[in-house]
């Protein structure tokens, strides 16, 4: 099966995810004021998630300064609240990504190799920066767990892209 690379520059789909342990949701591509970053995340059963969503947390502050900044995985509302509540992360949590949300967004798709894992299909890790005006800017997938975006330096060239409007590149 193929998967067709992410449209940088296009607008992204419109999508909107629940926030765990809240009565809100947050929206992506529609325009809106900011910037933003949406990070998915495999799933409470990757402990390679938390490591990256940890380090995460502990940048917020300079990730929230810029842009706004969304996380969100197929996990159920209870696996969401669950990992929330061990890692103590500050930023809101979504949860419920489908299928075809991750297929609109150019993300690997996996099967659980067994229950001990999860059950159902789950998006592997993937960042979109996404403009105010819903299009999308940045991508970065994977296939698995190990490969991450160094977030330093992802924020850095995002704080770069963002003051001097630098255009989408990668459309050749």
């Amino acid at each position: 099966m193929t998967t067709a690379k992410p449209n940088v520059g296009a607008p992204v789909a419109q999508m909107t995810f629940a926030i765990a342990g809240q009565d809100a949701t947050v929206t992506i591509g529609a325009p809106k004021e900011r910037w933003t970053m949406l990070f998915v995340y495999r799933g409470r059963h990757c402990p390679r998630c938390k490591r990256f969503l940890n380090k995460l947390n502990a940048a917020l502050p300079q990730w929230t300064d810029v842009m706004d900044v969304i996380v969100v995985s197929a996990d159920t509302q209870e696996k969401a609240i669950a990992d929330k509540a061990e890692f103590g992360w500050n930023f809101d949590l979504a949860y419920g990504l489908t299928v075809d949300q991750m297929r609109a967004l150019g993300l690997y798709v996996s099967e659980p190799l067994s229950e001990a894992e999860t059950t159902d299909l789950f998006a592997e890790p993937g960042a979109f920066a996404i403009r105010p005006d819903g299009s999308l800017m940045l991508v970065d997938i994977s296939n698995g767990p190990a490969a991450r975006p160094d977030l330093e330096e992802l924020l850095d060239g995002m704080k770069f892209n963002i003051t001097n409007d630098r255009p989408v590149r990668g459309t050749a």
